[in-house]
């Protein structure tokens, strides 16, 4: 099962409508724990650093995609190609142990795949572990143009992931297994509520 066939799908409850930046954005808050202006606000944060930083990144963003759908989802984020929409993670947005700085890298992260795809590569023929590290290294040039102290993080994870081998950049995910993780993290959150 892909993440086309497990998340993004465009009926799914949109709670929230609203544009950032020149982009849509749909906020389907499934979690009454979380508030949802509080994510809106990390969003701004997010966009407003890739609009002071790289604001190129930015402009590619509007063009490249049609919405960012922030919604519960089983990592980060992730482009969905077929509905050129950006996914990005409703917990993860909701953290303030971290700054906006690796919000919006993965946000620029998922923008390049969209970039990758506007192109007109082909998805049957890319090859995964290039693009993530094509991917990585935007992070890489994004976290290095932030503050030093802000971009620690960003340079630190995108490092990292540059040095992974191909199956480990671009890993086979069990997209069933993440779901049920998921789904189980958030009946405990709703029973602690």
């Amino acid at each position: 099962m892909s993440a086309d066939q497990m998340f993004g799908h465009p009926d799914s409850p949109v709670q929230h409508m609203v544009t950032r930046h020149g982009v849509r954005v749909e906020l389907l808050n499934t979690r009454p724990d979380i508030r949802s202006d509080l994510v809106l606000e990390r969003l701004d944060e997010a966009l407003d650093l890739i609009a002071a930083h790289q604001p190129w990144r930015l402009r590619h963003l509007v063009r490249d995609i049609e919405a960012i759908r922030i919604e519960r989802f089983a990592c980060r984020g992730a482009f969905i190609p077929d509905q050129r929409v950006i996914i990005t993670e409703l917990t993860f947005l909701a953290r303030r142990d971290i700054s906006a700085a690796p919000v919006a890298s993965s946000i620029l992260h998922e923008g390049v795949h969209a970039r990758v795809n506007a192109m007109g590569v082909r998805r049957a023929g890319r090859d995964a572990a290039k693009e993530e590290r094509v991917c990585r290294r935007a992070e890489l040039s994004f976290g290095l143009a932030l503050p030093e102290a802000l971009g620690a993080p960003v340079v630190e994870r995108a490092m990292a992931s540059l040095q992974l081998a191909d199956q480990d950049v671009a890993p086979t995910v069990d997209w069933s297994l993440a779901v049920s993780r998921t789904d189980a993290i958030d009946r405990a959150a709703r029973r602690a509520e």
